[in-house]
């Protein structure tokens, strides 16, 4: 179904977006606060505006039976229904201007190369720590630290290959950045097929918005880590390790290794001999150079982290350290990403680049300071709490929202382990009009709060994917906006050309 309709099918039904309405004191990332769509928006909003419910609920029937098809799925765990979910899509998609995404992408560019540095100096020199612009136990108790690291030099010094940048826009318009996603990110799978069923479903629409590409983004990436690769080695041998298909992502890293060309490994599909990581096959042991991992550290090397794991290889750190192999995240990378240090962040840019932050952070407080602690305590309904090290959502208590009995348990989890939590002023994050159900088995448009990661690559020069994946809070009112969490995504163009 294109999207588009004719006037005597217009006439036929009340237009779904005629009873929409941008919220107050809120961005609408496709209409201004007068009413009418944002000018980069204005040619898709144009036809969007003239169709009707049952052609909308067409349009997402459609695409839920594409990604049903092509098998777009993630897991949840600790549910007893069954772990395997279709994930939620809206077709409705987010567009951003080209002039903004220029300025994004020099942002994200930039970030990057800072928290590049900040890794590879934590796990080296140290300078940053030596001249206190951050706090060693800050760094040294962080649970993301880890001291198997230290003395590692990746290929170039990038030990963040791939990274997730979330980023939300305020009220006012911009953006900024709420989180660093450094271990093993996650959903940029999502994106491309999401584009996928919008280039189905709206051909015409996308040509005529002269919308930049996602789909070179496995190319981009199985490039970055050939870049990687061990001096010397002409022609590496790149594998994707998975810690199987009961882990959220599987269907993720399945995609990407299919697109790229790469094995998908397991564990037990790899060993260590004589500082070297193998790869077996039924041909005998084939040496692998680079290892895209998306297994957490602790489960890498049971040498060096957890005695008890499965899932990683034995000896892998001192293959690492032997320079037979690069790995993607580098091990350790998850300090970059841990939400205490994120307040630190703007001044890594200004230490290690020698510039001013192109992208602003969302205010960040570190409850592990006594004063700091006391105020937020003292109006902890205003605040948005999180736990240092955890991600998905996991955790994370929005204290408007939040009980006086949620209110209550979160108090008694920071005076116990203030080190442990950070606490963000509640952001009023961007809307955008999405498809939900009008209770009579129609659907209507409605505000719902949204965000975007963007990813980044870094291989011998940076790479950003236009877009990225803009995860939407499909519960009405909630802030939440990951997967696990009950979020869905839209499909994010980014124009090719100004408006």
């Amino acid at each position: 179904m294109e999207l588009s309709t004719t006037a005597s099918q217009a006439g036929r039904q009340a237009p779904v977006f005629a009873a929409y309405r941008p919220p107050a004191g809120m961005y609408d990332e496709m209409f201004s606060a007068a009413g009418g769509p944002h000018r980069w928006c204005a040619p898709v909003a144009a036809n969007l505006l003239e169709m009707g419910s049952a052609e909308f609920a067409s349009l997402r029937a459609q695409a839920e039976r594409m990604l049903l098809r092509m098998g777009v799925t993630f897991n949840v765990y600790g549910q007893t229904e069954g772990a395997e979910r279709i994930f939620p899509f809206d077709p409705i998609p987010r567009i951003i201007d080209a002039e903004t995404w220029q300025t994004l992408e020099a942002g994200l560019i930039q970030r990057v190369r800072a928290l590049n540095a900040f890794v590879a100096d934590i796990y080296g020199e140290a300078h940053i720590l030596k001249d206190g612009l951050i706090p060693h136990d800050l760094i040294l108790e962080s649970s993301q630290y880890r001291r198997g690291a230290v003395g590692i030099a990746p290929p170039g010094g990038t030990f963040i290959t791939v990274a997730g940048i979330d980023l939300v826009r305020g009220a006012d318009g911009r953006f900024y950045v709420l989180e660093d996603n450094a271990r093993t990110p996650s959903g940029v799978s999502y994106v491309i097929e999401n584009r996928l069923v919008t280039t189905r479903l709206m051909p015409a629409a996308l040509r005529a918005s002269r919308v930049r590409s996602v789909e070179g983004y496995p190319a981009d990436l199985l490039a970055s880590l050939v870049e990687l690769a061990p001096g010397g080695i002409s022609r590496p041998t790149v594998a994707l390790l998975t810690p199987g298909p009961f882990n959220s992502a599987f269907f993720e890293h399945v995609f990407l290794s299919q697109q790229m060309g790469v094995e998908l490994v397991e564990g037990r599909d790899l060993v260590c001999v004589d500082h070297k990581l193998w790869m077996k096959t039924v041909y005998g042991l084939r040496q692998v150079h680079v290892l895209y991992r998306r297994i957490d550290d602790d489960y890498l090397d049971a040498v060096v982290f957890r005695p008890d794991s499965m899932l990683g290889v034995a000896g892998l750190t001192a293959a690492i350290r032997a320079g037979s192999v690069t790995i993607a995240n580098g091990i350790g990378t998850g300090v970059a990403d841990d939400k205490a240090v994120f307040a630190y962040t703007p001044e890594m840019i200004r230490y290690y680049l020698g510039e001013q932050p192109i992208l602003p952070i969302v205010e960040t407080h570190l409850l592990r300071e006594p004063e700091v602690r006391a105020t937020v305590l003292r109006d902890l309904d205003r605040y948005v709490i999180k736990p240092t090290g955890a991600s998905g959502g996991y955790g994370v208590v929005i204290g408007p929202r939040a009980s006086d009995a949620e209110l209550a348990q979160t108090r008694k989890q920071i005076e116990a382990a203030p080190a442990n939590y950070i606490a963000q002023p509640v952001v009023s994050l961007s809307v955008h009009p999405t498809l939900v159900d009008d209770g009579a088995g129609g659907v209507v448009l409605a505000p719902r709060h949204v965000d975007l990661r963007p990813f980044v690559l870094m291989g011998a020069r940076p790479r950003v994917l236009a877009g990225g994946l803009t995860r939407v809070a499909l519960r009405e009112g909630s802030l939440v906006v990951n997967s696990s969490q009950g979020g869905g995504s839209k499909d994010t163009w980014v124009l090719d050309a100004p408006c």
